[in-house]
């Protein structure tokens, strides 16, 4: 065993749902190769589809993957460069399971691998991934007699033809700008916008893993300043956003103010809706309460679950639900093999925006109800402690109800909180929500004094 695949190493870089870490130190060829042979193994894949990022380590990683993969006897299709969705569409569309060489949202100096089994099916930590972990941590790897063959093929153009077809855009001609923070939206971007009745103004679609302009995580709002300034400067009727790996979409309206993804989520739940009434549409636990509360108004189901792309994709197979979306800015589509794409919702939003006589903010203001903190982290040892302390001083209330889904929620008819650990970090993350700005102010802070107290 190498010093990358130490047990060590492995504990740190296996993820909930992903392979993480930096490189080289944490990630690196050797590993990727290690993780191909044991994902066909874990898979009993005869074929596996690769892509990768932008990043300058990603292209070396994924032929690294390939080679164990075809050394344990699988056929490899290559499609270059790709967004996780660009990805999952074609892990859908050949019907093969997948390896995505992304570190999302992270700075430069990480990389890592996302991987689903055939269809877009997530792999993770209790579906596959611990079993892979456990199979490169043993070292003994298999070598079949006949190795597999590495193949190219190009989906891009097919991927956009696919997302173009689910969301028709049609109507108003819009002016958009689209900042794809030298991620791989400005690979995506120009094979599903071009040739629709935009006028794109296009930010950072070099692809560039250094990141030169800014993080391409759009949840940090410095990383919005010039698409929000561009979309003020040029009159846009909305401005576009991306992580590093497009697999997330954030918006700003045309006055260059955020749009909550909770907001977002709820639109997309309505249009869904329409298309397909009474449908069952899923949401995680600390979505706004707009979006169950406005499914339930257009004679859908709402389904709350935990946070997590694992299981919402669960949830949504259980309840065969059109749609599901996370306040982190993932959205999910049945018919896009239940899997999320940043590009799908942000056409769903075009669409609905192209068809409207009114600007964005006018019409997302029936789905923004209520004032919300956005998630707050801080660092705790003894997150159960914390934890415990808090439900005990809410506990016992008559007008406050306590669950346990995910963390601890507590729940009063005028606010909510929730307050759960991070799964790779020492943090406790808080997100509250309420109905004016003087009520979420009082439960936030009575919430972190507690929280913080303790550090």
């Amino acid at each position: 065993m190498s010093s990358t695949t130490s047990a060590a190493n492995l504990d740190a870089v296996f993820k909930a749902y992903d392979v993480r870490g930096t490189v080289p130190d944490q990630v690196d060829d050797h590993l990727a190769r290690a993780v191909g042979s044991a994902f066909v193994v874990v898979t009993g894949a005869a074929g596996v589809v690769v892509g990768h990022d932008m990043r300058p380590s990603s292209p070396g990683m994924a032929r690294a993957f390939a080679d164990g993969a075809t050394s344990a006897g699988a056929d490899v299709t290559m499609i270059g460069l790709a967004s996780t969705d660009q990805l999952y569409f074609a892990s859908g569309h050949l019907g093969l399971p997948g390896a995505m060489f992304t570190a999302s949202h992270n700075p430069a100096r990480y990389n890592g691998i996302k991987m689903c089994r055939a269809h877009a099916v997530p792999l993770g930590r209790d579906a596959g991934l611990s079993a892979v972990r456990d199979l490169v941590a043993s070292g003994r790897l298999p070598v079949a007699e006949t190795p597999g063959r590495v193949t190219e093929r190009d989906v891009l153009a097919a991927y956009g033809e696919h997302l173009r077809a689910l969301a028709p855009v049609r109507g108003r001609r819009l002016k958009v700008v689209v900042d794809a923070g030298n991620g791989m939206a400005g690979h995506t971007a120009p094979a599903v916008l071009d040739g629709l009745d935009l006028d794109v103004t296009p930010l950072y679609y070099e692809l560039d893993g250094t990141f030169p302009h800014h993080e391409a995580n759009p949840i940090d709002p410095a990383n919005l300043a010039d698409l929000q300034a561009l979309v003020c400067r040029t009159g846009a009727d909305v401005g576009l956003t991306f992580d590093g790996d497009a697999d997330r979409c954030f918006l700003v309206d045309e006055r260059g103010e955020p749009v909550d993804p909770s907001a977002v989520t709820a639109l997309i739940a309505s249009r869904e809706l329409e298309r397909e009434p009474g449908a069952t549409v899923i949401h995680n636990l600390i979505t706004s309460r707009a979006v169950p509360e406005l499914v339930t108004e257009l004679g859908g189901t709402p389904v709350r679950t935990r946070v997590g792309h694992s299981f919402i994709k669960a949830t949504m197979a259980e309840t065969d639900a059109v749609f599901g979306g996370e306040h982190s800015g993932h959205f999910y589509f049945r018919d896009f093999w239940r899997a999320d794409s940043g590009m799908l919702a942000a056409l769903h939003v075009l669409a609905a925006l192209a068809a409207s006589p009114t600007p964005l903010s006018d019409l997302l203001r029936e789905f923004s109800r209520y004032e919300s903190t956005g998630e707050i982290n801080s660092t705790v040892d003894d997150q159960d402690a914390v934890l415990a302390e808090i439900e005990q001083a809410y506990a016992g209330r008559d007008d406050v109800d306590v669950d346990h889904l995910d963390g601890l929620t507590v729940s009063h008819p005028g606010w909510w909180f929730n307050v759960r650990a991070s799964n790779t970090e020492p943090l406790l993350r808080l997100n509250a929500e309420a109905s004016d700005r003087p009520t979420l102010d009082r439960v936030r802070d009575d919430v972190l004094a507690m929280i913080r107290r303790t550090r």
